[in-house]
C-alpha cells in the first residue's frame, strides 16, 4: 500500500532529535532534543504553537503519567517533571553499577510499568561523539515503586521498545548490533521469555525508535538508513518510506484519529555535505500510512 508524500511538520533543527510521543488528551506531540543542553518539546500541529523545557544533564526518553507528570530517563536515571512548575525530582537509579552508561530509550507498558534501555556513554559534555567501544547497556523494568529489575543484559545500544496489539510480543532493538528482537511477553507479571530475531536486515541502517500499528506491524525508524520501515508480525519487510534525512531517529501515530506517523531526526556531527544535500536535518516529520495506531501507555496507569 502506498504512503501520502512526507511533510516536514516543523524545521526543529534538533541536534538529536528522539522520543516522540502523541498525547492523546491534549491532542499534541512531545519530543526530545537530547544532546546537550536536552529540550523537551511540545507542539500543537493544529495551531503550530510550541513550547520547551532546558535540562542540565541529558534527557533521552519519557513517558507521561497521571496528574501532569511525565517520567523522563537520562543520563543519571529516571526523574518526575511537572512541566507546569518545572520540578524535576529524582525517582530512581537503575544503574548506578554501570557509570560508563547512560539511559537511552524507554516506554510504559499495558500495566503501567517503565521499561528503560540503557547503553554507554557516546556524547560527550561538548556534544561530540564518543566511541561506543563494549556492549554495556541493559534493559530494566521499572515499576512505580521505583524497584527496578533488569530483563536483558549486555546491549549495545537499547531502543524502540514497543509491544503488539494484544501485549502477547515485546520488541526491543540492539542498534549497535542491527537487530531487532522479539519476546513473548506476559503482561499481568511483566516477564520476557523466547527472545528471538524478529529482524536483522543490514540493508537500511540501523533500527532506532519503533512503534507498532493497530493490525500489528511494526515501524522503524532507520538511523544512516534514510527511510522508516515497515515489518509484519512475521519480521518480514513490508514498506519502505524515503525519508528527506539520513537520521530518522522515532517514529510514533497521532493526531485525533491516530492515522498520522510522526518522525524526529537527528542533524548532530553530520559532516557538513550531507546538511548540504539534506537541509532538513533535524526536523520533525509527518507522513499518511493509511492505517491506524495505537495510544501510548502512561507510567502508573
Amino acid at each position: 500500500m502506498p504512503h501520502s508524500p512526507v511533510t516536514c511538520l516543523l524545521e526543529a533543527k534538533n541536534k538529536l532529535g528522539e522520543g516522540c510521543l502523541w498525547d492523546v488528551e491534549g491532542q499534541c506531540l512531545w519530543w526530545l532534543d537530547i544532546a546537550p543542553i536536552t529540550k523537551l518539546n511540545i507542539l500543537d500541529p493544529v495551531t503550530g504553537a510550541t513550547r520547551h523545557w532546558t535540562f542540565p544533564a541529558i534527557i533521552t526518553c519519557f513517558a507521561l503519567a497521571g496528574g501532569g507528570k511525565l517520567i523522563l530517563g537520562g543520563e543519571h536515571g529516571l526523574f518526575w517533571f511537572e512541566p507546569a512548575t518545572g520540578a524535576l525530582t529524582d525517582f530512581t537509579k537503575p544503574e548506578l553499577d554501570r557509570p560508563q552508561n547512560r539511559g537511552n530509550d524507554g516506554a510504559a507498558d499495558a500495566k503501567g510499568r517503565f521499561w528503560f534501555g540503557t547503553m554507554q556513554q557516546n556524547i560527550a559534555a561538548d556534544g561530540s561523539d564518543i566511541d561506543i567501544t563494549q556492549n554495556s547497556g541493559a534493559l530494566y523494568r521499572v515499576g512505580t515503586d521505583g524497584v527496578s529489575k533488569m530483563m536483558v543484559d549486555e546491549v549495545g545500544v537499547s531502543n524502540g521498545p514497543c509491544w503488539s496489539p494484544d501485549n502477547k510480543v515485546f520488541y526491543f532493538s540492539d542498534s549497535r548490533a542491527q537487530i531487532i528482537y522479539a519476546f513473548d511477553f506476559d503482561v499481568e507479571s511483566g516477564n520476557l521469555s523466547n527472545q528471538r530475531v524478529f529482524n536483522d536486515s543490514k540493508a537500511y541502517g540501523y533500527p532506532d525508535g519503533a512503534t507498532v500499528d493497530a493490525e500489528g506491524y511494526v515501524w522503524s525508524a532507520r538511523w544512516e538508513g534514510g527511510c522508516v520501515l515497515r515489518f509484519d508480525p512475521k519480521g518480514r519487510l513490508d514498506r519502505i518510506v524515503p525519508m528527506p534525512v539520513t537520521r530518522p531517529t522515532c517514529v510514533v501515530f497521532g493526531g485525533a484519529k491516530l492515522d498520522t506517523i510522526y518522525v524526529t531526526s537527528s542533524a548532530a556531527n553530520l559532516p557538513v555535505e550531507v546538511l548540504k544535500q539534506h537541509p532538513l536535518s533535524g526536523g520533525v516529520f509527518c507522513f499518511d500510512p493509511h492505517v491506524a495506531g495505537l495510544p501510548k501507555y502512561k507510567f502508573g496507569a
